[in-house]
């Protein structure tokens, strides 16, 4: 496993949604084929945030999530996390950017990533 983690981007399917639908996380190829399986059903993110922290299941058992152009972590809980620390709307083309450690299990700890 990889003790830094990776990289992964907010991601939504065109505008803000108070009820946090249509928000996820964009997992780059290389650590979505390096970190996850595609026999799951599902993942637990552990979301850390500044503001509020929450643990949900997302389903991965899906073929958008193992295509070659999708690859979201889609929840409406993840949204409501996203909104509830301030990143619920970003300027286009600049998506907030979260630091995933996988935890094992199928388990993944999610923080917001301040790096440059």
């Amino acid at each position: 496993m990889d003790p830094n983690g990776f990289v992964a981007t907010a991601w939504n399917k065109g505008r803000w949604h108070p009820t946090g639908a249509s928000y996820g996380l964009k997992i780059p190829v290389e650590h979505r084929d390096r970190h996850f399986e595609r026999h799951w059903e599902t993942v637990t993110l552990r979301l850390i945030g500044e503001r509020t922290s929450r643990v949900t299941q997302v389903n991965v058992a899906k073929k958008s999530f193992w295509d070659k152009t999708c690859r979201e972590l889609i929840a409406r809980e993840l949204g409501h996390w996203f909104i509830e620390n301030g990143f619920g709307r970003w300027p286009r083309g600049m998506p907030p950017r979260f630091r995933i450690h996988p935890l094992g299990c199928y388990k993944f700890e999610v923080r917001p990533d301040h790096r440059l």
